[in-house]
């Protein structure tokens, strides 16, 4: 049997050999349990999944760019206010512009074309926290069929965050409504929605293509449409072009 001094001599002679402190515990006593790793405890957590990551990444990009339209926004509102005071007194600039659209144009017919002669400008305002949505505002003279001033329609999200949209109620002159006359002039089946249908109608607030193509297309650069040369002239400079073009010819075969 070794001796107490015998097995401590030992102990320490074996650390220092090994490059240690000299520390030694007996092997009749229990050995600690070193702690397991936390990783080692738990399960990984699966619900951070790549996906999950990539659309958080896409949610914070969004929240950034709406943040810098923002601030652009409330830059460009001094430049739209002066432009729009240019505009009100350009005769027809609001309903030749919106004839000239492709879009907007398909839902004009000959009544809204009437009436809209009487628009002065148009204006959009977005709300301060811009995804909460926004404002068309329509400005009118004195005209023949309603009493109102202003028209304006507002897009927005309701308590559930769902699109929904309101407007406000157009005092028609006596037998001057031109929503009845639109509806009494065409049958179901050919039934669309004009201007002054669309104005009123809160449907279905967010798949509202008009206003979103009068917010993002025209309200940005409405000279872009204003300017668009009138199909009958470019399609009568064609034909002389052609006219004169034929002639040429002719001469150079009686040379």
């Amino acid at each position: 049997m070794l001796s107490i001094p015998f097995f401590i001599d030992t102990c320490v002679c074996g650390t220092f050999l090994l490059g240690m402190a000299p520390k030694c515990q007996s092997p009749l006593l229990p050995q600690p349990k070193k702690p397991r790793p936390a990783s080692a405890l738990k399960p990984a957590d699966s619900s951070a999944s790549p996906e999950k990551e990539q659309q958080e990444v896409i949610e914070h990009i969004d929240e950034e760019i709406l943040k810098v339209e923002q601030k652009y926004n409330k830059l460009r509102q001094p430049f739209f206010q002066k432009r729009s005071e240019l505009i009100a007194k350009i005769p027809n600039f609001g309903v030749t512009t919106f004839v000239n659209h492709p879009q907007v144009s398909a839902l004009f017919g000959e009544e809204d074309e009437e009436a809209l002669h009487y628009l002065t400008r148009v204006e959009v305002t977005e709300f301060e926290d811009i995804k909460s949505g926004y404002r068309i505002d329509f400005y009118f003279e004195e005209n023949p069929y309603f009493e109102n001033k202003v028209l304006s329609k507002e897009f927005h999200l309701n308590e559930s965050d769902d699109p929904s949209s309101k407007s406000t109620g157009i005092k028609w002159k006596s037998g001057e409504d031109l929503t009845k006359r639109s509806s009494q002039t065409q049958n179901k089946a050919s039934r669309k929605r004009h201007f002054f249908t669309w104005f009123p109608d809160h449907s279905d607030a967010g798949a509202d293509e008009l206003g979103e193509v009068i917010k993002d297309d025209i309200w940005p650069n409405p000279l872009r449409y204003y300017l668009v040369p009138d199909m009958d002239d470019e399609g009568e400079e064609d034909e002389d072009d052609d006219e004169g073009e034929e002639g040429e010819e002719d001469e150079g075969e009686d040379d």
